[in-house]
Order: structure tokens, then C-alpha cells, then sequence
């Protein structure tokens, strides 16, 4: 086959023309139609199955994700209820209103158990949070190195959460030795007080 028998093809006499010519006439039937057909038809048959191939993964990795979660459900369930045995173990160490005066005397009591002298012993404002208040007790006792150690150290063990912040040790002009502290004690609010305060804070947030 030569470029002549290209010149010379007769598209109505193409059964006739040469094998080559034949082929060569097909192949390049057959690239424009594929050419066509890829650009009209199979282009957006290739997007739809590369999209749909994209969901199949996204849905392998969610149906994965959840049999996971199902699998670990007892796990999980068994989680919480630790969480929730020992938040309430957490709760009972807050003391309600009622027991905030025997608190008070509780922290008194220990550290006039080691020997020292209150010359402050004065509770604060009342601040509330999520679900419990905070009281700041400002106080100032005088006596032994060791017995402030001793001092911290039983108001630590307490049944009730009590903190000790703002720690100040000294001697005054007179030679006694002194402890400055902020007590921080702690009380569950009443359902009472929650309620008021889910008010407070409904009627700041819509301001």
C-alpha cells in the first residue's frame, strides 16, 4: 500500500479496494468512534463509576466504624458505669448545705488537734459552678514548723474535698511562727439552687 491507493480510494467502491487499504480505513473508523464514544458516552460512565466506587468506600469505612462500636458496646457500657460509680463516690465527698457547719468545724478541729492558734479564721463569698460552690476560708494560725505540716497534711485525709491554696509561712516581729492559707471547701448544690442557677443562666445567655 502507497499514498496512491490512499488518492486514489473511492468511498463507494471500498469493497473493492486493496486489503491494506481496507485496513487501514477501518483503523481509523474504529479510533473515531472509540474517540466519540469515550468523549460523549463513556467519559460520564467513568465519572459516575469513580464516584460510586468513592460511596462504597465511604460506606465501607462507616459500616466498619459501627461494627467496631457494636463490637465494643459492652465495653463501652461497662466504662460508663465505672465513670458513674465513681462520680458518685466523687459526689459524696461534697457535703450539702446542712453539713457545711460541721465542715468547718472539722477543719477548725484539726488544726487545733496539732497544737496551733487561729488568729483568722474567715470563710469567703459563696461562688457557684456547674454543679457545686466553692467556698474560700482565709485563715492565719501560729505555732510549729512541724505542726503546719501536720495541719495540711490531716486536712488532706478529710472525708470531705478541701483544698489548701495561697500558702504563707513566717515568723512576726515577735518571733512566732505563722501560716497564711486559703481553705477551699466544696458543697453540692441543692436542686433547688440548680434550678435558680439554670435560670440565672438562661436569662444572662438570652441578653
Amino acid at each position: 500500500m502507497n499514498f496512491d491507493d490512499l488518492n486514489n480510494l473511492n468511498i463507494k467502491d471500498l469493497a473493492n479496494a486493496p486489503m491494506p487499504v481496507k485496513g487501514v480505513v477501518l483503523a481509523v473508523t474504529l479510533s473515531v468512534i472509540v474517540f466519540f464514544g469515550y468523549w460523549f458516552v463513556w467519559s460520564d460512565q467513568l465519572d459516575k463509576i469513580n464516584a460510586a466506587q468513592q460511596e462504597e468506600m465511604t460506606l465501607r469505612d462507616s459500616f466498619m466504624m459501627k461494627k467496631r462500636q457494636a463490637v465494643n458496646l459492652d465495653i463501652y457500657k461497662q466504662q460508663l458505669n465505672d465513670i458513674n460509680h465513681a462520680f458518685g463516690a466523687l459526689l459524696k465527698q461534697l457535703p450539702n448545705k446542712s453539713q457545711m457547719d460541721a465542715l468547718l468545724s472539722d477543719i477548725n478541729q484539726a488544726g487545733l488537734g496539732r497544737g496551733l492558734q487561729f488568729e483568722l479564721f474567715r470563710p469567703g463569698t459563696e461562688t457557684p459552678k456547674d454543679f457545686y460552690a466553692e467556698l474560700p476560708i482565709s485563715i492565719r494560725v501560729t505555732g510549729a514548723y512541724h505542726d503546719f505540716g501536720a495541719f495540711t497534711s490531716d486536712v488532706s485525709q478529710l472525708s470531705r474535698i478541701v483544698t489548701l491554696h495561697d500558702l504563707e509561712i513566717g515568723q512576726d516581729k515577735d518571733g512566732n511562727k505563722y501560716m497564711n492559707a486559703t481553705v477551699k471547701t466544696y458543697r453540692y448544690l441543692d436542686e433547688d439552687e440548680l434550678q435558680a442557677q439554670n435560670k440565672s443562666t438562661k436569662k444572662g445567655g438570652g441578653k
